[in-house]
């Protein structure tokens, strides 16, 4: 019998933040991979390893996801995760794929998942806290009251477009192009706060447009709410 391929979110960045589940999947399974080059340089096992000790005893397997928005490079690195991967569950082993925050948000697993998938092999999901949730928190707002909208976009993605819908916006991933993003939050009216590395010793907290840097890091959430949401 083939094993399962486990994505396992691991939280937003404080490894408190981790479930009880995915805890016990990592101590309960042998094999653990991680999205990148080095597996201990990750994010996801720098978070893990101080809740999970027991994880520096597992067999680690890098999976490398390049940061291109060159869709060939991307699907072959897919095509080469899936196939490392799968001959681990051919011999019947689970695989635990670490992902930051939870799996079903813009995950790097979820690419992953769709070609081992596509193979025959099964796949489920262990939820994760999200990096805009811990973010709420760590400034202590709500993202949204009674009937208010809530719209998560990956700002890196979306630079074209305004934010003309009623309602708050998360902006995820927008580090990289802060300065474009800057000037698309201050032309929305919005009040914004900003959670850079949400949930690590490196966390810092930029409120209104003005202060964020324009070289921001790539791990800078963006809370942008209504004037009138607070009211």
């Amino acid at each position: 019998m083939n094993g399962i391929l486990y994505g396992v979110g691991v939280g937003p960045g404080d490894p408190e933040l981790m479930t009880l589940k995915a805890v016990r999947m990592i101590e309960e399974n042998h094999i653990i991979a991680l999205p990148g080059a080095v597996p201990t340089e990750t994010i996801a096992y720098q978070i893990a390893i101080q809740a999970v000790p027991a994880l520096a005893e597992k067999q680690l397997i890098p999976i490398y996801m390049p940061m291109t928005h060159n869709q060939e490079e991307l699907e072959r690195n897919h095509q080469k995760g899936a196939q490392i991967i799968e001959s681990h569950l051919k011999q019947g082993n689970n695989v635990i794929f670490l992902t930051l925050g939870d799996p079903s948000i813009y995950s790097t697993f979820t690419y992953i998942q769709q070609v081992v998938e596509q193979h025959g092999y099964s796949t489920a999901m262990v939820s994760g806290i999200t990096s805009f949730c811990a973010a709420a928190a760590s400034v202590n707002i709500p993202l949204v009251k009674w009937n208010e909208q809530l719209h998560i976009i990956p700002a890196v993605h979306s630079l074209k477009h305004q934010l003309p819908d009623s309602g708050n916006y998360v902006l995820m991933k927008s580090g990289r192009k802060m300065k474009q993003v800057k000037e698309l939050l201050a032309a929305s009216k919005r009040d914004i706060v900003t959670v850079e590395n949400c949930g690590t010793e490196k966390e810092h907290i930029y409120r209104g447009v003005d202060e964020i840097p324009d070289d921001a890091g790539y791990y800078s959430l963006i809370i942008a709410k209504e004037p009138c949401c607070d009211d």
